[in-house]
């Protein structure tokens, strides 16, 4: 599948291995300047995501929103918000993307809608009506309490109450955010016909936002309290193990409901984003067999403080290679958290953690997912208390720095107006320093990440071994990582100094290597620091 000869619809395993590219749409493009992106702005810009050589664009959502949480306070699920285009735009992009060989994930947001989404206006009406029972409501305890103790990721309960009906609803995350109640039939046949939409417009897969808080207890049995962990807590739901207020056991039978529509279309691809403590047992439930979600990928590294090899090695080996197993999803950057390269690195070493960031991601087992801004090298922008946008962050500011500084305009050229993203002003500033790293300037300079980038997608594209061969973990020391790939008669060697010490290491093994790409200037005698290279074996 190539720019030339556009998407192979019948490819139907294309996302084993895959390289996905991440777009948020209010900070990737505006095309219309009034400060935040658009699905045009997208449409306008693939041609330098398929330069990339990815295999497919995931789009944050666009659809119908108050934005209250920018887009996943979802108030029609079928249709496109005014501010981000029409349908006739996203029908657009498809071709275009389509055209250039990229295929087009889009989010699904099944645990809550928005308030002003009309299911909730009709349900929260009165007990009696046909949707009365599509969200999670409850009568108070006795003394007029909410009726369990769970707690709300933005911070205080997760209970709202409702005069209306003289109950609480339930909201996991923000009070415009009502948690719907997937334990009813009718409501997953909405959902599920909400996704035929999409699917009929030549979609190619979901990814099913926070999907682990689509069901709760109905019991509601209080969440116990979590051990001392050495963790800071910042927020109340921090100090909770949540048992009940999501991850219920009927949440498989769902998902193969959601499996069975894809299937119909065939070649869909199903990807779950699973947050929470011990996430890695739910992620495999929800993608076990031929039945379920195809891939899941957790928090591992995305507020990961530190980079380092028995980090790496632990979340591989939480997925064991066998035969029917489940198959991993990677990602150390997006939307929700801050960029790896400054959490991992200083400023004086953030443009090497970026090259090494790319070559280490390109080496896993499993699906890669790619934010916007990583092929540049971007760090974390810092964002004035004014200009925050994120209500986690406003709300828990200053012990939660939040999102926004990871959500800041693309830098398209730097000598245009707001780095070429928009002529008005950005709904966020872009961030000191992007500038310089914009893709104009990165574009003309062989030597820079945008181009190390492209070398390492190419490579693992053209490499069965790194795209979907066996994996095993040769060494995960205090600084180095050395993992080895192989598929048939193709054996590679990927090995990575994770610190800031220049370390010396030679592969203990008989073969010969011969260098096919190396970050940092590594070699198979020296590693500098957060340098790193892939090698294959010579017969």
């Amino acid at each position: 599948m190539n720019a030339q000869r556009g998407v192979a619809v019948a490819d139907a395993a294309w996302w084993r291995g895959a390289v996905i590219y991440q777009i948020y749409p209010r900070s990737f493009a505006d095309s219309n300047d009034d400060g935040i992106g658009d699905l045009p702005g997208i449409t306008a810009h693939l041609d330098h995501v398929a330069s990339l050589g990815v295999d497919a664009i995931w789009l944050s959502p666009f659809f119908t929103s108050p934005m209250k949480d920018f887009g996943y306070d979802v108030a029609d699920y079928c249709d496109v918000d005014p501010i981000f285009g029409t349908l006739a735009d996203f029908d657009a992009l498809i071709a275009r993307a389509h055209a250039l060989g990229l295929r087009v994930v889009i989010d699904q947001i099944y645990s809550h809608t928005s308030d002003r989404h009309p299911w909730f206006a009709e349900s929260r009406a009165n007990r009696s009506n046909p949707k009365a029972d599509w969200y999670v409501w409850a009568d108070p305890r006795p003394d007029g309490s909410p009726p369990s103790n769970w707690q709300s990721i933005f911070g205080g309960p997760a209970w709202q109450w409702d005069a209306r009906r003289r109950q609480y609803y339930l909201h996991n995350f923000l009070v415009e955010q009502p948690d719907l109640n997937v334990h009813n039939r009718a409501v997953q046949d909405a959902l599920l016909a909400s996704a035929r939409f999409w699917l009929d417009r030549s979609v190619d897969g979901f990814r099913l936002d926070a999907i682990n808080f689509a069901m709760h207890d109905p019991a509601l049995r209080d969440n116990p309290p979590l051990p001392e962990d050495g963790r800071v807590r910042t927020r109340p739901v921090d100090f909770q193990r949540a048992l009940y207020s999501h991850s219920h056991a009927d949440i498989p039978h769902f998902l193969e409901r959601v499996r069975a529509l894809m299937d119909e279309y065939g070649g869909r691809f199903t990807v779950a984003e699973i947050g929470g403590l011990d996430a890695e047992p739910i992620m495999q439930l929800y993608t076990q067999g031929e039945q379920r979600l195809h891939t899941a990928y957790g928090f591992h590294f995305l507020y990961a403080d530190e980079l380092t090899p028995q980090l790496v090695k632990r979340a591989l080996e939480a997925w064991p290679e066998t035969e029917a197993g489940p198959w991993p999803s990677w990602a150390f950057s997006n939307h929700d958290a801050p960029r790896a390269i400054s959490r991992w690195a200083g400023p004086q070493h953030q443009a090497a953690i970026a090259r090494l960031a790319i070559l280490l991601l390109a080496s896993l087992r499993g699906n890669v997912f790619l934010y916007q801004g990583e092929e540049l090298g971007l760090p974390q922008a810092n964002i004035r208390f004014e200009d925050l946008r994120d209500p986690e962050a406003i709300s828990n500011w200053p012990l939660t720095l939040g999102r926004d500084g990871a959500r800041t305009p693309m830098p398209w050229r730097a000598d245009a107006t707001h780095g070429g993203f928009t002529k008005a002003r950005p709904w966020l500033p872009i961030g000191a320093g992007h500038l310089a790293l914009s893709v104009e300037a990165q574009q003309r300079d062989a030597d820079s990440v945008l181009a190390f980038t492209r070398r390492v997608i190419a490579l693992r594209r053209r490499s069965e071994a790194l795209r979907s061969g066996a994996m095993r973990v040769v060494e995960a020391s205090q600084a180095v990582l050395a993992l080895e790939r192989r598929s048939g008669r193709e054996e590679l060697l990927c090995v990575f100094n994770l610190g800031a010490i220049e370390q010396s290491w030679r592969p203990q093994l008989p073969q010969h290597w011969r260098i096919v790409e190396a970050a940092g200037g590594a070699s198979l005698e020296r590693l500098p620091p957060y340098a790193g290279l892939i090698a294959e074996r010579v017969a």
